[in-house]
């Protein structure tokens, strides 16, 4: 089975998610069904039934979160020597050559992406033509408006 990539940052998230299910939300979820169960005949009671919604929901996103990291690489890029090329984690700022808007994206795992962030999966479009680039380099991206360049003026790894 092919493993996935993960930052450090990213996999520290998860853990605490994990974390916060499994000591609060856990608990949470049995008392709210010990509870309704107090209340009576089951069949009627919409209170058990949500909390056993919930509980389905929790423990569906822990064990995909174990799943998630059990199947990971975790790669630290600030252990790496600062260098001009672009890779998994890396900081990278690109300048549209058509409309000189400079933009930094962040390449990141799958679950870590979050374009408002300014993180981008490495398997997106745009990582994808930035990998094993260097500062300077033009890239061409695939966009469905049309092949876009970008030159890339700035990588930093940390």
């Amino acid at each position: 089975m092919q493993k996935n990539a993960m930052t450090v940052a990213g996999e520290a998230a998860l853990r605490k998610e994990l974390d916060h299910l499994i000591k609060v939300v856990r608990p949470g979820i049995i008392e709210a069904i010990a509870t309704a169960r107090e209340h009576g005949d089951l069949k009627e009671n919409a209170e058990y039934h949500a909390a056993r919604e919930q509980q389905s929901f929790a423990e569906g996103r822990v064990q995909d979160i174990e799943g998630k990291l059990s199947n990971s690489q975790v790669i630290d890029i600030s252990t790496m020597p600062q260098g001009d090329r672009v890779i998994f984690g890396a900081l990278v700022t690109i300048i549209n050559i058509n409309t000189d808007e400079t933009v930094s994206y962040r390449l990141v795992g799958d679950d870590e992406a979050d374009v408002k962030q300014g993180k981008i999966s490495y398997q997106s479009p745009i990582a994808r033509a930035l990998i094993g680039k260097e500062i300077g380099d033009v890239v061409v991206v695939k966009a469905p408006s049309g092949d876009v360049e970008y030159e890339i003026d700035d990588v930093v790894y940390k």
